[in-house]
């Protein structure tokens, strides 16, 4: 959805074709977190075997931002796997630049007969509304009935 896509880019507000996901590997030795990112590829076996070897590559890392190049059309994804929760809020501090969306997920749990898998889903009310989470999350939800 271009409401997802949405960013300020130095030749001003733009939506960009393509993103990629930026996400934070845990070292458990250090118990430390380091930022990475993997290309996306709408192949998801060619995504997830890229995923996979860049979690593999830099998961000892104690580097900020161990992967070097990240682009700028990527977007956020943060993992707290730890916790159930109903609701999460993250806040950005910059001067309310950052429009792309940031999706925060956390602990799953067996409700109902069902998996289910906490997501909270922050973005800049300038570019994106309820209405457009809502879209997004019906979609989601329609692409992981179809996976599965």
């Amino acid at each position: 959805m271009p409401q997802f896509r949405t960013a300020l880019t130095s030749e001003g507000l733009g939506i960009y074709d393509e993103m990629h996901p930026a996400y934070t590997i845990f070292n458990r030795e250090s118990e430390t977190f380091s930022g990475i990112w993997t290309a996306f590829d709408p192949d998801y076996s060619k995504f997830l075997k890229a995923y996979e070897a860049d979690t593999a590559a830099f998961a000892s890392s104690t580097k900020f931002e161990p992967k070097p190049g990240r682009p700028s059309n990527s977007f956020d994804v943060s993992m707290v796997p730890w916790l159930e929760f109903t609701a999460f809020d993250i806040n950005v501090f910059d001067e309310g630049k950052y429009l792309l969306p940031i999706f925060t997920m956390g602990k799953f749990f067996d409700a109902g007969g069902k998996r289910m898998l906490p997501l909270a889903i922050q973005v800049h009310h300038a570019v994106c509304d309820g209405y457009h989470v809502g879209r997004f999350v019906d979609i989601l939800q329609k692409e992981i009935a179809d996976f599965a």
